[in-house]
């Protein structure tokens, strides 16, 4: 298995991190700290999900 092969299954797991991110309770000392938490989830979930689109997109027009 190449790099290739593993880099989508790495975005994937970035999306969902970025999923439990945005469920994450913070409480007590951190709950200040919850909307950037909320902001880098969204980000997080975006970036990756655009960067697995391009990738999909290349790899369907790469094989024509």
């Amino acid at each position: 298995m190449s790099v290739l092969d593993r880099s989508p299954f790495l975005y994937l797991c970035c999306v969902l991190a970025g999923f439990a991110l945005l469920r994450v309770p913070l409480t007590g000392f951190f709950a200040p700290l919850s909307p950037l938490v909320v902001l880098i989830g969204v980000l997080a979930v975006l970036l990756f999900s655009l960067v697995l689109i391009i990738q999909g997109v290349l790899c369907l027009v790469k094989r024509r």
